[in-house]
């Protein structure tokens, strides 16, 4: 069964910083993209990071150098590094993984951030 395992969101103070981890797991294919996306009741998904083979990351404009994509092949995984969060950075954010070969979307389901004032 394949599944993405999400983990690392939290509360934290406008300012802090926040870890979030994706790994894919129980595909045969593996990742050509990885990424993360966000979701604010009654606003659009937009991205946050992604990492796609033989490309340089990808950030939404609001991104702005706070945050950093990585990516550990060996273990499937994903990481973003948030830094200097600010309270418009609450949402929740979703882990996506474009699956190589097959090219086909996976959505995790979605861990909660939230940046107090």
């Amino acid at each position: 069964q394949v599944e993405l395992v999400e983990s690392g969101g939290g509360t934290v103070q406008a300012g802090g910083s926040l870890r979030l981890s994706c790994t894919l797991s129980g595909s045969p294919w593996g990742i050509y993209g990885i990424g993360w996306y966000r979701q604010v009741p009654g606003k659009e998904r937009e991205l946050v990071a992604l990492l796609r083979d033989g490309f340089a990351a990808k950030y939404g404009d609001f991104v702005k150098g706070r945050f950093t994509i990585s990516r550990d092949n060996a273990k499937s995984t994903a990481y973003l590094e948030m830094d200097s969060l600010k309270p418009e950075d609450t949402a929740t954010y979703v882990c996506y993984v474009d699956e190589a070969y097959v090219r086909h979307d996976r959505w995790g389901q979605g861990t909660q951030v939230t940046v107090s004032a």
